[in-house]
């Protein structure tokens, strides 16, 4: 059953993630170098065993020295992607960057061929090995006869692998960076949206509390022991709201026990004028609702309607789902009273707190709940507010499907 969760009692702030390069395994990548370039090396001599002009070298030495060469690049390959990681090809630098690139590419090629010619040819066929040079191959002539084109087109792809490499690292660190800056702004949403919560509380508190020591001032001299009944409810309704603690939600039959201490005291101070009504399904009081939404309703009916009757005031408290018949999706909590009515009916009215629960409301479901004050059918005014309706349960099942 779909149903928004409160937001968490300040929660901790995230662990800041370990950085991309960090969590990248230099290990696993030398291991990925060493078996592609053991692959590239076994793909090159069954390429030649399989020529049909003949094996070629495809000897002893022949395979020694295939074997020579891919490990040379095994080695040197990880010194490229560190090259092509500290220098990478940004637009300011671009022409120095490609320079520099290159001329490490060159001398590594005339390197290799160097090596390959003057020093594993000889070592490897001492009496007569194909492609001898006459006189021994030096750099010079390396560079002059460009005889380095094949191990410079080899660099060449090392380093734009180096520079591919290098890319999806810096985009990876961008992704832990913008996942890690996402999880700060969603704690500090959620501490703000706590605080913002707290503090409507703390507002709503004290404005209850000083209705209700107004009532006993004015019952104080003509009715002793109705001022003993109202300190006695008063204390249960302080227990309430300290027991409650930072708890934003609570069912709706700890709601219903609050407010009826609560109308304990209006009776009192009514004197007998005051009747209410109450009409809640049984299953519905573990739905959750938010704490001290219903006693500034019945306030607001009290102060503003029935209070400002002569005869007896009537308060009717009812709840139900929508859609009616089907799975409840909407709790939908209404308060009617039979004063006056509204002067001016713009469905949005209300004193400080009504207009706490309707930010408490918006804090806590946004757009997902409203409150509205519209003329009752016969007299009087309703206040209604709906909001998702779901359960501790209902909570409960959803962060276990959230794990």
């Amino acid at each position: 059953m779909p149903a928004p969760l409160p937001p968490p009692p300040a929660p901790a702030p995230p662990a800041p993630p370990a950085s991309a390069r960090g969590a990248w395994s230099r290990a696993g990548e030398r291991a990925v170098i060493a078996g592609f370039w053991a692959l590239l090396g076994a793909l090159t001599v069954i390429r030649r065993v399989l020529d049909p002009r003949g094996p070629g070298t495809v000897t002893g030495p022949g395979v020694a020295l295939v074997l020579c060469e891919y490990v040379l690049w095994a080695l040197v390959t990880p010194g490229i992607f560190a090259l092509a990681g500290r220098f990478p090809l940004e637009r300011e630098w671009l022409g120095r960057r490609l320079a520099l690139h290159l001329g490490v590419a060159v001398a590594v090629a005339s390197v290799f061929e160097v090596l390959k010619r003057g020093l594993f040819f000889p070592l490897l066929f001492p009496d007569s090995y194909p492609g001898a040079p006459t006189p021994p191959i030096t750099p010079g002539s390396a560079l002059l006869h460009l005889h380095f084109l094949d191990e410079l087109v080899i660099c060449l792809a090392v380093l734009a692998a180096g520079f591919a490499r290098d890319s999806f690292l810096r985009l990876r660190e961008r992704q832990v960076e913008a996942a890690r800056l996402q999880a700060e702004a969603a704690n500090l949403t959620a501490q703000l949206s706590e605080a913002r919560l707290s503090a409507l509380r703390m507002q709503l508190n004290p404005h209850f509390l000083f209705n209700t020591l107004h009532a006993v001032s004015a019952l104080v001299e003509r009715d002793p022991g109705g001022v003993r009944r109202i300190l006695a409810r008063l204390s249960g309704l302080l227990r309430h709201v300290l027991d409650a603690g930072p708890r934003q939600e609570i069912p709706l039959r700890a709601e219903l026990a609050f407010l009826s201490d609560y109308l304990d005291i209006q009776r009192v101070r009514f004197q007998g004028r005051l009747d209410v009504t109450e009409r809640v399904p049984p299953e519905l009081l573990d739905a959750l609702v938010p704490n001290l939404l219903l006693q500034p309703l019945v306030e607001n009916a009290i102060e503003h309607g029935v209070g400002r009757l002569e005869g007896t005031g009537c308060i009717e408290l009812e709840a139900w789902c929508e859609p009616i018949g089907g799975p409840p999706q909407r709790l939908v909590l209404a308060v009617r009273d039979n004063g006056p009515g509204l002067a001016t009916h713009d469905g949005r009215g209300g004193g400080v707190g009504l207009a706490n629960t309707r930010a408490r409301l918006d804090a806590l479901y946004g757009t997902a709940a409203d409150l509205t004050l519209r003329p009752a059918p016969g007299g009087g005014v309703v206040a209604e507010v709906e909001f998702p309706y779901h359960t501790a349960d209902d909570l409960r099942a959803a962060a276990v499907d959230g794990v």
